[in-house]
């Protein structure tokens, strides 16, 4: 009888460190955007227990649908929190579709450096998130993420808003040619006060363009992580090396 009490004790004891906490993600808000002459959504995951006077870094995911839905990066950010693995941070995913017709993506339009996408982020996005959510709102605790051309969208951030934001996670950003005229922008660029994570896959995923840029960047002295895979332009790629790019942003701090 001791023993199966003793059992029952450990069972209990293993379902209770198993326990993972789970945050939470907004139904989608609409925002009117007078830089951009029309609307976007975006939904936003809070992790469990945060007060209202915290300030957490966040993380901006430009194709942010897809990251929710193939990527199931709630679930990633509910794991990464609760284990230890990152501090708690506020996720904002942005949809790059039409709300009013799901069928117009804007991607094409909103991430080729385009500044007017960039000034909707600064003048309007980044406040609405600030007024309304416990974060902070220094540079240095802001990170913006995205896949393909969100991927370039995030380099581009790193010229055009770096004042912003100091981290940019790409993943397998762009195309051979508009990588090309990365490595030339960022070669002449002076270096900038950024931290950056960069993955491709070895199948057809313009890697040998993406070890150039990641040779650039190296040369240049930035802070980077570089992450090479077995998979191709798809989400074999992407989505497990999510929880690399949150670790390398968000870690938490020792003392």
């Amino acid at each position: 009888m001791t023993r199966f009490i003793n059992l029952i004790a450990i069972v209990g004891l293993i379902s209770a460190f198993s326990v993972q906490a789970k945050g939470i993600v907004s139904d989608n808000i609409r925002i009117e955007s007078k830089m951009l002459g029309y609307a976007l959504q975006y939904r936003v995951y809070t992790p469990e227990g945060i007060k209202s006077t915290d300030a957490l870094p966040t993380i901006y995911i430009a194709d942010g649908q897809w990251y929710l839905d193939a990527g199931d990066m709630a679930n990633v950010l509910d794991t990464e929190i609760s284990t230890g693995k990152i501090k708690p941070i506020i996720a904002i995913f942005i949809d790059n579709r039409n709300p009013d017709d799901l069928s117009e993506n804007r991607r094409n339009q909103q991430f080729f450096c385009n500044q007017k996408y960039v000034a909707f982020y600064q003048n309007e996005l980044l406040p609405s998130i600030d007024n309304n959510y416990p974060t902070s709102n220094h540079r240095k605790d802001r990170v913006i993420q995205g896949l393909s051309f969100g991927g370039y969208n995030a380099a581009c951030f790193g010229l055009l808003a770096f004042q912003d934001f100091s981290g940019l996670s790409m993943h397998s950003p762009a195309n051979s040619e508009m990588l090309k005229e990365l490595q030339k922008v960022y070669k002449k660029t002076e270096k900038l006060p950024l931290k950056m994570f960069l993955s491709f896959g070895n199948k057809n995923d313009n890697q040998y363009q993406g070890r150039r840029f990641r040779n650039v960047l190296k040369e240049k002295g930035y802070d980077l992580e570089y992450k090479e895979v077995r998979f191709g332009h798809n989400w074999q790629n992407w989505a497990p090396l999510l929880d690399d790019s949150l670790q390398w942003f968000f870690a938490p701090t020792t003392n």
